[in-house]
Parts: C-alpha cells; sequence; structure tokens
C-alpha cells in the first residue's frame, strides 16, 4: 500500500510541480465557481435560454481554436514560467472587471459576452504552455503520472469549487464569486515566482524551420496518432459540453436552485477525481483499444444520464458519467503524447488543445439550441450517441491497420531530460 500511494504522488517529490499544483488547485477551484456564477446570471438573465449558454461557451473557447497553433508556437519559442505568469495575471485583471461591473450596476448579456471572449483568448496561450510546461517541470519518465495529478488538482477543484459557488451565489449573489475568482489567479502567480528556474528541464531553443506545418505533417504521417486524434475531436465536440447542458439540467428539468446546481456540478467533478488518481500509477503508453473502450463507456453514460428519471439518479449517474470523461481524456492525452516523437511533442499537444477543445464553440451552439427546442436532456442523449458511435466507426480503420503486415510502429518514448521539451 505504501509503494502504491509513493507511486501514486511520485511527482509531488519535485519542488517545483509542487509549487505548480498548489497554485493551480486554487486558481482552478476560483475558474469553476466563476463557471458556476456565470452561467447561473446567464440564466438568469435571458429566461433560461439555452442558445445564450451556448454563446457564452463558444465565445469563451472560439479563441483556441484561432489561436491555439500560434501559441504552441510561442510557447516553444518562449520561456513558459514567465510566459505562463503573464497570461494569468491578464485572466485576473479581465475577472476583476466583470466582477466590479456586477457588483456596482446592473450587469448586461454583452459584458458576459466580452468577459468570455477575453478569457478564451487569453486561455488559447495558456492552456498548451501550461499542458507543455509540465514536462519540464518533471521530464518525459514521469510525465503520466504528472498528467494524471494535474487532472486530479484539477477535478478537486471541479468538486470544491461548484459546491462552494452554490451556496455563495444562492447567499451573496454572483458578483462576490466572480471577485473570489479574480484573486484566485494570484496564488498560479505566486507559485511560479517562486520555482526555481534552474531546475527545470528545459531543451534547447526552438527551430526557426520547425512550424505548425511540420507538425501536421508528422501527425498526418502517424495513423496511431491520427485515429485517436479524430476520436478527441468528436468527442470534444459533442460529448464535452457540460458547461451547457449541466445548469439546464438543473434549472429546466430538476427545477434546482444554485445550491443544487452547485452539488450536480461537483458529483461530476468528485467522479472525474475518482478517474484522475486511477490513471496515477501509469506508466507506459496505454493501447488504442483501451482509448475506444473509453469513449465508448463514456457516451453510454452520458446517454444514461441525460434519461435521468429524477435528481438523485442524475447525480449518481453523472459522478459516473465524470470518471468515464476524465479516463478517456487521459487515456486518449497519454497516448498521443507518449507516442510522439519528442522533436514534436508541443506541436502536436497544441494540435490536440485544438481538436478537443477548439471544436467546443460549435459543439456548445449545436447543443444548445438542440436543448432549447427539444429540452435539456437531449443535449446529453445525443452527445453521448455520436460518442458512442465514433467509438464504433474508428474501430474499422484501426483493425485493418493492425492487420497490415506494413503497420507503423510508434515513435519511442525519450526518457531523458532534453526529450521532455518540445522544439
Amino acid at each position: 500500500m505504501r509503494g502504491m500511494l509513493a507511486g501514486t504522488f511520485q511527482s509531488l517529490t519535485i519542488r517545483n510541480f509542487r509549487l505548480f499544483a498548489a497554485g493551480q488547485l486554487v486558481s482552478v477551484a476560483g475558474t469553476w465557481m466563476m463557471v458556476v456564477a456565470q452561467d447561473w446570471l446567464v440564466l438568469s438573465l435571458t429566461g433560461d435560454s439555452g442558445t445564450a449558454l451556448g454563446v457564452v461557451t463558444a465565445l469563451q473557447f472560439a479563441p483556441l481554436l484561432l489561436l491555439t497553433l500560434y501559441a504552441g508556437g510561442l510557447a516553444d519559442r518562449h520561456d513558459k514560467r514567465r510566459l505562463l505568469m503573464a497570461v494569468n495575471l491578464l485572466a485576473g485583471v479581465l475577472a476583476l472587471a466583470l466582477a466590479a461591473l456586477v457588483l456596482t450596476g446592473q450587469p448586461r448579456l454583452w459584458h458576459i459576452y466580452l468577459f468570455a471572449l477575453g478569457l478564451g483568448t487569453v486561455n488559447a496561450v495558456e492552456v498548451p504552455t501550461r499542458m507543455s510546461f509540465v514536462s519540464e517541470l518533471v521530464g518525459a519518465e514521469l510525465l503520466p503520472n504528472a498528467s494524471a495529478l494535474s487532472a486530479a488538482y484539477f477535478n478537486s477543484a471541479r468538486v470544491v469549487g461548484p459546491a462552494i459557488a452554490g451556496l455563495l451565489v444562492a447567499r451573496l449573489g454572483p458578483g462576490w464569486v466572480m471577485l473570489l475568482n479574480a484573486a484566485s489567479y494570484l496564488a498560479t502567480v505566486g507559485a511560479l515566482r517562486l520555482m526555481r528556474p534552474g531546475e527545470l528541464l528545459r531543451g534547447g531553443p526552438g527551430r526557426a524551420g520547425a512550424g505548425v506545418a511540420h507538425g501536421i505533417r508528422h501527425l498526418l504521417s502517424r495513423r496511431d496518432l491520427l485515429l485517436p486524434m479524430v476520436l478527441v475531436a468528436v468527442t470534444g465536440l459533442f460529448g464535452f459540453n457540460f458547461q451547457v447542458t449541466l445548469p439546464l439540467l438543473a434549472k429546466t428539468v430538476f427545477h434546482a436552485d444554485a445550491d443544487a446546481f452547485g452539488l450536480l456540478t461537483a458529483c461530476f467533478g468528485a467522479g472525474s477525481l475518482v478517474a484522475a488518481f486511477a490513471t496515477t500509477l501509469r506508466r507506459g503508453r496505454p493501447a488504442f483499444g483501451l482509448v475506444v473502450v473509453a469513449a465508448a463507456v463514456f457516451g453510454g453514460l452520458e446517454c444514461l444520464a441525460g434519461l435521468a428519471p429524477g435528481y438523485a439518479a442524475a447525480a449518481v449517474l453523472l459522478t459516473l458519467t465524470g470518471f468515464g470523461s476524465i479516463y478517456f481524456a487521459q487515456a486518449a492525452n497519454h497516448h498521443i503524447q507518449l507516442g510522439t516523437d519528442p522533436a514534436y511533442r508541443g506541436r502536436v499537444m497544441a494540435l490536440y488543445t485544438l481538436v478537443f477543445q477548439g471544436t467546443t464553440p460549435f459543439g456548445a451552439l449545436l447543443v444548445g439550441r438542440l436543448s432549447e427546442d427539444l429540452g435539456a436532456r437531449s443535449g446529453l442523449v445525443v452527445g453521448g450517441a455520436c460518442c458512442l458511435l465514433a467509438a464504433a466507426v474508428v474501430l474499422v480503420p484501426h483493425r485493418r491497420q493492425r492487420g497490415s503486415p506494413n503497420q507503423p510502429r510508434s515513435a519511442p518514448v525519450s526518457s531523458s531530460p532534453s526529450g521532455a521539451h518540445a522544439t
């Protein structure tokens, strides 16, 4: 048991990663508090409009679609630690501005639209930079463990943040929750400042000629990477729209208040947290078959959550759906990242971010409109069904590939510190 616990938390023996995880835990909890407050405010301003909620989500994720590949190049060319400090400070300023608008006057829907677009622009730089920065903190050998622990603190915050936010929104209003979110960004900035730069496992400077096009060509030449990337794209587009589906399910189906909505979101986060800890012991690259099965199980659970007959059943099924969502996301992430040539890893992970989160604006608009026309349950049921179908479809070329005598071999995973940094 002691050995298992030591293996689970092995990355936390590295001081820089401990600081990073602590700062992120506080900041991400603030972000999830903000999500609850923002979504509740949007529904209150618009008479429970699923379309308006979809627009907010689309604006928040659209910059990822447009800017992530460029941001991946920025992360390869510049100091990731300093870049993360800058974007977190900017996000804090944006959150403070919105909190001030809500606390001092009548908030308007366009205020929230502008904030969502601004925060999305910041996140387009922050997400690929943060993902590639983890390898500088721990190196390639501990990358699966650190990635799983990152998912664990993210989902710990997803449990704590919404539960607290539900209580605060009901008693103090959304403005104070937004103010706390603005302050939470200081935790990440402080943690980054306290790190020892000399202990970071950095590679050499990025090559000017190694641009985004080279990363795309590398991905297209590797079917063992391309098929899971297609599965990630479809699942991200249709299945991961919980920022739209959960508030609509809580308010329009179960007629819940802010406390109960926060609890549903916390249940989803609790399942995600268990899945994150379940993957911390992974040391090698998961098989593609595991990625496909995880996608199918997640899709099935999402369908069942959409059909839940009551609030209690929905809470249980959303807990299981949360487990399935993170187990799939971690399996896909590790399969792609650990199968990529280290020289292309930064750009491939930028593409991963693009297809996983960059498709969210389209999915949010589709699911928001579908939920408004056919009811909140339809967003979950249709999203889960699309994930099931995608899992079945990608198995066909995968089986052909396995049966081919000229099947390409996966790229080796470098265990050296220099291999952890994408050039």
